[in-house]
């Protein structure tokens, strides 16, 4: 069998496998959040996501699991998927526990900052002793339409993960606020990983095409009107899953091109804080933060937001693919 028929089957089959295990999840996990009562409570000074209230959140179970079962089989034979679980799963992790305090436990505040933090650092810290001491992959940053120059940090590569695991995990959860959003982004962004891993011979298509599977078969869920919402479980581990694979294929950088919207994202929220808190409150740079809630009050529909933020994370990855080595 050549290279590629080899390479489309470890793309194939984890995707078939993650989607299917997605799918059949619905018809149980739904209904059971709903007895559980664990539900989304939307802000009132959004009416147009009033309806939203009672929808149940935590999917991000679902597509943890997927996830899990697309990749785990090609474990084996593709370690390099192993410190990507790591990240993914114990981000998930976090946000689970988030979750189930908010709205199983019922306290609004979930873990508090500091708790949420420490957590965080923990993860990222295991994610980075496993890539440094049990893998050969190093810190090198590979440079966007260098030609395939890498940027060698030495110790201060360190920090840096640190900096970029976290502030990517981040994003991506205020991506999270819209139905399908979220998912529409990080499964373009996880397609774009799949063919620079092919293109790079980086070994991560299982775990990548995993992920589009599960994010395929939760959107048959998610999709305006949401039948289901991610919640922290979901969206702090697709943060892991992006931080995590990007730096497995040394292209933390390309984050800033494919994950544009998660950036966007995080300095839109960054930035309506600090005006606020200067002006003493009496100025905002948007209408509301994060940015996609900017445009919902200027009356951009769900899906308008959703579709337009999708096309431009379309648009980056083909920036991002000319951007690889040799391109």
């Amino acid at each position: 069998m050549s290279s590629l028929g080899i390479s489309l089957w470890v793309v194939i089959v984890p995707f078939i496998v993650a989607f299917a295990a997605g799918v059949v999840q619905g018809p149980v996990v739904i209904p059971f959040l709903r007895r559980l009562k664990a539900s989304q409570t939307e802000r009132s000074y959004l009416e147009s996501h009033v309806a939203k209230n009672g929808t149940p959140t935590m999917g991000g179970v679902m597509i943890l699991l997927a996830f899990f079962l697309g990749t785990i089989i090609y474990a084996p034979s593709h370690p390099k998927v192993i410190p990507v679980l790591v990240l993914t799963i114990g981000f998930g992790l976090i946000g689970f526990i988030d979750d189930f305090l908010k709205v199983v436990l019922r306290r609004p505040d979930g873990l508090i900052a500091w708790q949420k933090m420490l957590l965080q650092i923990i993860v990222t810290t295991v994610f980075c002793v496993y890539l440094i001491y049990y893998t050969d992959v190093n810190l090198e940053l590979m440079v966007p339409f260098s030609g395939g120059f890498s940027l060698d940090l030495g110790w201060v590569a360190v920090p840096i993960l640190y900096f970029a695991v976290i502030g990517t995990v981040n994003g991506t959860n205020f991506t999270d606020g819209l139905d399908g959003l979220a998912s529409s982004v990080t499964l373009i962004v996880a397609l774009f990983f799949t063919v620079a891993s092919i293109l790079l011979g980086g070994e991560l298509e299982p775990v990548s095409a995993a992920m589009m599977g599960a994010l395929a078969a939760f959107l048959v869920f998610n999709h305006y009107p949401a039948k289901i919402f991610m919640g922290d479980t979901g969206s702090l581990a697709l943060g892991g899953y992006v931080a995590g694979v990007a730096y497995l294929l040394q292209m933390p950088l390309f984050i800033l091109i494919v994950g544009f919207i998660y950036l966007l994202e995080v300095v839109s929220v960054i930035l309506q804080v600090g005006s606020f808190k200067i002006t003493h409150g009496k100025k905002r740079i948007f209408r509301m933060a994060p940015i996609h809630h900017h445009f919902e009050k200027g009356g951009w529909s769900e899906i308008r937001i959703v579709i337009t933020f999708t096309l431009i994370t379309v648009v980056l990855c083909v920036l991002g693919i000319l951007g690889l080595k040799g391109f």
